[in-house]
């Protein structure tokens, strides 16, 4: 043969070669796989740790079909007898399970779709034989008649049938563009997610707004969540790694709470109500404004407001209880978390917990009564000193006062006798919870879990149930309804897009007083986007009379977002040119000084030294110190207004991104960032590289 009769390199001379050359059979790692629940089926890997777990059970000796297998950081259990997972801590639809070891490229998505259990022992088996007799071009019928050929390693398809057969009736005729057959997980485009650290540091409950989507994908808050949780891990690994690899921490676990679909359930019929009086005309607006904007109406309804407020807590109440169950190691603090109306609702709802301090007291009160019992009468002077005010008890003894007539004094009786705002308030809380007591004629009940955390008897009269902000100027007009106690005290309360503020303000309250603090609670954040058309400040509710600044959010990367320093460095650059020409034009324009004697030599003497420490002074410019803002206590005494940076194409228009700011926050790292700096640094624990 000639050399221009030689035949060109191909695909085909090397799988000849291929086919020539036998190949050692491995056998194929299988992998385990769940199908998500949504409208394309798509099927999504566990990681790596969570899918030796389920093999190990089912490679096991006992029999595999009883093991309950926890995966996802204990979020879900897997029923390997039926193939199922099932959600622990909210309702959701159960999920198919499969060990999965072939896969064929879907016609949806390009995504690859695995075979079943028992046909991928069939394709195993096949390759197995086509790679120890080097025997390939073999053929399969799937279960629903597609044809699979094997013509090599690496050139496996997948056929469907076009329903007729060829002239002899043997097999259906293939069709259609075939598609690609991978074995093993390895060789198909598909990210098997990390796996979370077993170790769960904190808590943190995540109450979602208005409405029963979180973001602009109308997703649902189990799914946000989860989005939030995997940016924290990203995070986690990005900023405490040395804290990681030591076994110093192990990850933050954030929980949904949803009360969305409590409050429209069939069990308080309002939908059916609501739909009754909807107008049928702009239907889908309609539907949305009765989905979404009217949550804000019900939670000022006392009706639908004790709903509310009911299942926010008794939902916490129940996830915290299993979470400790099925975490008997736990050793961490938990925080809450408030979307737009869930930070309002969450604002209420630690406003009105029961004071550990006042605790005691109440319960020594409460043991007092028995039935038809009365309370033993005080003296004026035992009440002051109970209210640490003995230095007012020679402005009542003028009045000729006593505990009778201070019990009918209002507010602005005591203001007319010129007793300051904070006395003002104790003698008045004191008053009224002593007058609830005494009308009381029954023992209290205990209607806490024996798992909650040194919360006292409640009765039905009892202030620590209503509203009450006895420590603000004045009344809030908010609904009365009765508060239920959560089985914790959290650690931190973080509010995302928070109309807190503005519904305080509509409530009538003109000022929070400095010393005020959540009962429960340590500490508190209010983070929001500048954009954010929802968001209030509140750090100017506690400082009325002084303009500054929120807190400025760092970038996750440790720095400010480029376009922010060069908007500060052109304003700092035009600040200066104005003020050189303010300078330049008050030196042509100012009057000639008049010719003065010539000074003296001390006077002289004088001028020199004056001269060089002025130009001492501009020589080493003066350090400014920063301003300490006190912004009272509800974040222990340091700042809690907190603003995100927005991102450069936010900044050409504020209006079109105005939405998308406000459900920004699932999504945000920075916003992660600041959870995890705030929740490690009460515990001690140091990022690598402090943010900027």
């Amino acid at each position: 043969m000639s050399s221009s009769e030689a035949p060109p390199p191909s695909i085909s001379l090397k799988a000849s070669e291929m086919m020539e050359t036998p190949m050692t059979y491995e056998p194929v790692v299988p992998h385990w796989f769940y199908q998500v629940q949504d409208a394309r089926g798509t099927w999504s890997p566990f990681s790596k740790e969570d899918s030796d777990k389920l093999e190990e059970a089912f490679c096991s000796e006992q029999n595999p079909n009883s093991f309950v297998i926890p995966v996802c950081g204990g979020r879900y259990d897997v029923y390997l007898g039926s193939r199922q997972r099932l959600s622990v801590y909210w309702d959701e639809e159960d999920s198919v399970v499969q060990r999965c070891t072939w896969f064929y490229k879907g016609d949806k998505d390009s995504k690859y779709v695995p075979y079943s259990e028992n046909f991928s022992v069939v394709l195993e088996e096949a390759y197995m034989d086509a790679v120890t007799l080097n025997e390939w071009k073999k053929r399969l019928e799937s279960p629903s008649r597609d044809l699979i050929i094997l013509h090599n390693p690496k050139l496996m398809v997948h056929y469907q049938p076009s329903g007729v057969t060829d002239d002899w009736g043997a097999s259906p005729i293939e069709q259609g563009r075939p598609r690609t057959v991978k074995r093993g997980v390895e060789n198909i485009s598909v990210e098997v997610p990390k796996g979370e650290p077993a170790q769960s540091d904190h808590l943190v409950f995540m109450v979602h707004g208005i409405g029963p989507a979180c973001d602009l994908q109308f997703r649902s808050i189990v799914q946000c969540v989860n989005d939030f949780r995997l940016v924290s891990l990203n995070l986690l690994h990005a900023h405490f790694k040395k804290a990681q690899d030591q076994e110093q921490i192990g990850r933050v676990e954030f929980l949904p709470v949803n009360w969305h679909s409590a409050l429209h359930a069939d069990a308080t019929g309002v939908d059916s109500d609501i739909q009754r009086i909807t107008l049928p005309s702009i239907n889908r607006l309609r539907q949305f404004t009765n989905e979404t904007l009217l949550d804000l109406f019900f939670y000022n309804s006392p009706t639908y407001c004790q709903t509310i407020v009911n299942t926010v807590c008794g939902e916490m109440n129940r996830i915290y209880r299993l979470f400790l169950e099925r975490n008997p190691a736990f050793k961490g603090r938990v925080s809450v978390t408030g979307h737009s109306l869930g930070s309002l609702i969450l604002f209420d709802l630690l406003t009105n917990q029961t004071d550990p301090s006042l605790g005691n007291l109440q319960r020594l009160k409460a043991s007092e009564l028995g039935a038809g019992t009365r309370m033993r009468s005080q003296t004026l002077r035992e009440v002051l000193q109970e209210l640490e005010l003995t230095e007012l008890s020679t402005m009542f003894e003028k009045e000729m006062m006593d505990t009778e007539a201070l019990s009918m004094c209002t507010e602005q009786d005591l203001k007319d006798l010129g007793i300051p705002l904070g006395p003002r308030k104790k003698i008045l809380h004191h008053v009224q919870h002593r007058e609830q007591l005494k009308d009381c004629d029954c023992p209290t009940q205990d209607t806490t879990h024996p798992s909650e955390i040194n919360q006292p008897p409640l009765t039905s009269g009892s202030t620590f149930n209503m509203v009450n902000y006895e420590y603000f100027d004045v009344g809030i007009g908010q609904v009365k309804i009765n508060y239920p106690q959560l089985s914790f005290h959290p650690e931190i309360f973080f509010a995302w897009g928070s109309p807190i503020g503005m519904f305080l303000t509509v409530r009538g309250l003109k000022r929070i007083d400095p010393k005020y603090q959540f009962p429960t609670c340590k500490r508190f954040f209010n983070i929001y986007h500048p954009f954010d058309p929802v968001a209030y400040r509140i750090e100017p509710m506690v400082l009325r009379d002084v303009d500054f600044e929120p807190m400025l959010i760092p970038h996750h990367k440790g720095r400010k977002r480029m376009h922010l320093e060069l908007r500060e460095g052109l304003t700092r650059m035009g600040t200066d040119i104005l003020g050189s020409l303010r300078v330049a034009w008050q030196t042509f324009t100012r009057p000639p000084v008049p010719s003065l004697p010539p000074p003296t030599a001390e006077a002289a003497s004088l001028c020199v030294s004056e001269t060089s420490l002025l130009e001492d002074k501009a020589e080493s410019p003066v350090k400014e110190e920063p301003l300490h803002i006190d912004v009272g206590m509800l974040n222990g005494g340091q700042r809690f207004d907190y603003v995100l940076q927005e991102k450069p194409i936010e900044s050409f228009n504020e209006y079109l991104f105005a939405l998308q700011s406000h459900l920004c926050y699932w999504t945000s790292e920075d916003t992660a960032l600041l959870f995890l700096k705030e929740i490690y640094q009460t515990m001690e624990v140091g990022m690598d590289q402090p943010l900027q």
